[in-house]
């Protein structure tokens, strides 16, 4: 909402202030600025004049004229000017040399078009006041020559930019801000929709209200012999450039500019294309109209209409329709003013994603008790300045609702504040925004309105019992009743009322209290399992990233994933934010990889990272969408459980990429590149956090190369099997190529939700009795897994050995081709004695003899 603030002056007195000052108030009361705008003030030296003689300069390929202009000196101006809409004896505003118009534009004396120009005739787009203007601006004849202009027309303004929220509808209007200006200032109001209307004699035009859901309210008003050529007067035409509205013909520019004014949209006929009663309806299936910006639109069931006999002849609230619109020889003029019900205009407009300056004011709510003021103050102005006779009587057709009355406990407000109020401050600051406030609780009165239906009729029939209040009260409270005024139907409850008593004393004046932090129990098991896990990996060298969790099909392509691989069925967002990445990601992998890329493109080229988050793995029978829920209910159970199943599985993964070097080199000797097997540490570091042991054999999963990749698994506590949770090892040449990774990048990924230890984590047994240690060199078939060789050590030592460590890998002629020789450390440890040779050398055999049969090992040298 834009407020010309010599409009505000008009209803307020206000004192000696800034615009600014202004602002600062209105804002303090909860209307937020969004910008203060400055009309005129840099316009100097620019006088009224009147032509005296105009000479047609030919030879030009425009029209050229050179005036001689009186401007209130002894001798008149000579100006060349191209305009040709005026003529001698033409009163019109000129800018003297010297002068400055909007934007800084000097004006001097210069030869033009072979003749001296002493200065400039100006047009309304030249002063400020219009965007454009097809000529000079003409003023009436008997505006006194050499005046200045800018205080002659009220170029000088300033316009405060209001942002209005959905509850502030009554702020929409220069009476709702000057409201709250005068309340914000403590200065008397004038309410401009206070003046007196002429009883009703008979009805203008026949209309009825045929859905009391869709308009309580419904007034008409005609005019006859109306002058369709008559302009709008200069002063309007200002005030609604400055609010920001176009003027375009008297009629339209009285109902705008009454809009504006009071709040109330008004809608104005050709009285002449009017046939038969009006009538306030929904639509009918089938029915269409033709609107004023020339659409042919299809109407529904729930659009409220004006009609007549020939049809639909208006969208209510919205935009008229464009067989009764006023014309250029329109002489009869019916002007509509109604209450529309607020969620129906709302739907309608966004129904036809058709948004007016009226729809906007009707879907926060209108005064219900406008219409008829604001229908006489339409037609007074077309009178006045069109020339029209207004018809005698009014048509007035209303559905009165229930009396909105909310009972509230006095001291209420005070405690939502946290400071308290007194009696008289509460009801001082409900009367002055216009309610009614009378002591105790009343039930109430009239005859309710049920709004059934559609978008029924806003702020009618809501009443606010006792109950409420009673429970908000405190022993000692006193309770009032309080009726909102009528530009005020978001006030519903005693909340609302506690709001505006607060907003008015100020919000500055509440204490800042923090909130005692309630008692908790602390992080859960799994928030402290992915941060150990983060500290972890930090520790080891990586750099935690945090990727969108988006993925598209080329990734999933680059994967070089399998047509039936289950991460290709993913969840598709309705509304993604690129068409590109439409998928919720069901592996961490194409985000780290793209970043690992990214990094090494600007020059890092050993990067170690790793990423912990959800990724989506819906189930193969979920449902493709999730039901959309109603908000007038809770959701039923089955409801519930639909949402359920259409919800993809969220398990905890943890991730880790590594390219380059994992041990730097320098001067101090060479480094280490990362490998596979420090993608395989990597998930070991993971597994240890979380107190579980990890078992490692050689497996085939892409995105892994088939030789080079590990497959991570835990033994089920519960039923002794072996789970899958990961995968490691150097990623598939072809997935290097498709993101353009490094060479031998290697990669990992674990579901870290399954890495749940079966109870609480014991802390090992210490002995205080010395360690025995038995080496061991194995030869075995090149292919055998070392982690089988171990395990099948490690189940044959039994229960003395503590450890088993694999510290050298040898192949070479010395154990022959095809074979490799693996040497353990056994470590062995009795809690109660000190070990003899003899027991850890029969501990040792036994685990080489299980390890024999196992993998078909040999000792070396044997």
């Amino acid at each position: 909402m834009r407020v010309p603030l010599s409009w505000l002056r008009e209803y307020v007195d206000l004192p000696a202030v800034t615009a600014h000052e202004v602002a600062d108030k209105l804002t303090a009361a909860g209307l937020k600025l969004e910008a203060i705008t400055s009309y005129g003030h840099e316009i100097k030296n620019v006088v009224v004049g009147r032509v005296l003689e105009i000479e047609e300069l030919t030879g030009f390929k425009k029209p050229i004229r050179h005036c001689k202009v009186e401007v209130g000196e002894a001798a008149p101006r000579e100006i060349v000017c191209g305009a040709t809409n005026f003529s001698e004896g033409a009163v019109v505003p000129v800018a003297l040399p010297g002068a400055v118009l909007p934007g800084g534009f000097e004006i001097g004396s210069r030869k033009t078009y072979g003749r001296m120009s002493d200065g400039m005739i100006c047009s309304e787009a030249e002063l400020g006041i219009a965007e454009s203007s097809p000529g000079i601006l003409l003023l009436p004849q008997d505006t006194p020559i050499g005046a200045d202009v800018v205080e002659l027309l009220g170029l000088r303004d300033d316009v405060l930019e209001l942002e209005v929220t959905p509850d502030r509808g009554y702020a929409l209007s220069i009476r709702g801000v000057a409201r709250e200006a005068a309340i914000a200032f403590g200065v008397p109001f004038r309410d401009p929709a206070q003046i007196e209307v002429p009883a009703a004699d008979g009805e203008s035009w026949p209309a009825s209200i045929a859905d009391p859901t869709a308009c309580d309210r419904f007034v008409l008003r005609a005019v006859t012999g109306f002058d369709p050529a008559a302009e709008s007067p200069l002063w309007m035409r200002v005030r609604l450039a400055r609010a920001g509205m176009r003027p375009v013909s008297l009629a339209v520019d009285v109902t705008n500019y009454v809009m504006l004014e009071l709040g109330q949209p008004l809608h104005a006929f050709d009285r002449s294309r009017l046939t038969g009663e009006i009538v306030v309806r929904r639509a009918r299936p089938g029915e269409s109209l033709e609107t004023l910006d020339h659409v042919v639109r299809e109407l529904h069931e729930e659009d409220i209409l004006i009609t007549d006999d020939s049809g639909p002849i208006s969208m209510a609230g919205t935009m008229g329709g464009l067989h009764t619109e006023i014309s250029d020889v329109s002489t009869g003029i019916v002007i509509e003013a109604a209450h529309f019900s607020a969620t129906g205009i709302a739907r309608e407009s966004r129904r036809h994603n058709l948004v007016s300056e009226a729809s906007k004011r009707f879907e926060r709510g209108v005064d219900r008790e406008l219409p008829l003021a604001a229908s006489w103050r339409a037609v007074r102005l077309l009178v006045e300045l069109g020339g029209a006779t207004v018809e005698p009587g009014v048509t007035h057709a209303r559905v009165e609702p229930a009396p909105v009355r909310i009972a509230i406990p006095v001291g209420h407000p005070g405690r939502v504040a946290g400071l308290p109020y007194s009696r008289e401050t509460v009801i001082r600051r409900l009367e002055q925004i216009g309610c009614a406030v009378a002591e105790g609780a009343q039930e109430p009165s009239g005859t309710e309105l049920s709004g059934a239906g559609t978008g029924g009729v806003a702020a009618t029939g809501v009443v606010s019992s006792g109950d409420l209040a009673d429970k908000l009260a405190v022993p000692g409270d006193d309770l009032i009743t309080v009726t909102p005024p009528s530009w005020r139907p978001d006030l519903t409850d005693p909340n609302d009322l506690a709001e505006e008593v607060i907003r008015l004393e100020g919000y500055e004046h509440l204490p800042s209290v923090l909130p005692a932090a309630p008692a908790g129990a602390g992080l859960t098991e799994e928030q402290r399992l992915r941060r150990k896990v983060g500290r972890a990996l930090a520790m080891s060298g990586y750099v935690e990233v945090l990727s969108y969790p988006f993925i598209g099909g080329r990734d999933l392509d680059n994967l070089q994933l399998a047509a039936g691989d289950a991460r290709r069925w993913v969840t598709r967002l309705v509304n993604p934010l690129s068409e590109d990445e439409p998928f919720m990601r069901t592996t961490l992998l194409p985000g780290l990889l793209k970043t690992l890329v990214r990094n090494v493109g600007r020059g890092f080229t050993d990067v170690a990272l790793f990423e912990t988050g959800l990724v989506y793995r819906p189930e193969p029978d979920a449902p493709a969408t999730a039901p959309v829920l109603a908000v007038d209910r809770r959701p039923s159970d089955e409801e519930l459980a639909r949402i359920e199943r259409a919800l993809p599985r969220q398990p905890h993964h943890v991730a880790v990429v590594l390219a380059g070097e994992l041990e730097r080199s320098g001067w101090w000797g060479e480094g280490r590149q990362a490998t596979w097997a420090d993608a395989i540490e990597a998930a070991r570091v993971v597994a240890r956090e979380a107190g579980i042991e990890i078992q490692v054999r050689a497996g085939r999963h892409e995105p892994w190369h088939p030789g080079r990749c590990a497959e991570l698994s835990i033994t089920d506590s519960g039923t002794g099997e072996r789970v899958v949770v990961g995968h490691a090892g150097e990623l598939h040449p072809r997935v290097v190529e498709a993101y353009g990774l490094p060479p031998r990048t290697a990669a990992m990924e674990l579901e870290l939700s399954l890495l749940r230890p079966p109870g609480p984590v014991q802390a090992p047994a210490v002995s205080a009795y010395p360690v025995a240690t038995q080496d061991v060199a194995l030869i075995v078939p090149a292919e055998t897994p070392v982690a089988e060789v171990a395990a099948a050590l490690g189940e044959g030592a039994g229960e003395l050995l503590e450890s088993v460590r694999l510290f050298d890998v040898y192949q070479g002629p010395q154990v022959g081709a095809g074979s490799k020789s693996l040497a353990y450390t056994l470590r062995f440890r009795a809690a109660d004695r000190t070990l003899t040779v003899e027991e850890t050398t029969a501990a040792r055999d036994a685990a080489v003899s299980l390890a024999a049969d196992r993998t078909g090992a040999r000792l070396r040298g044997a």
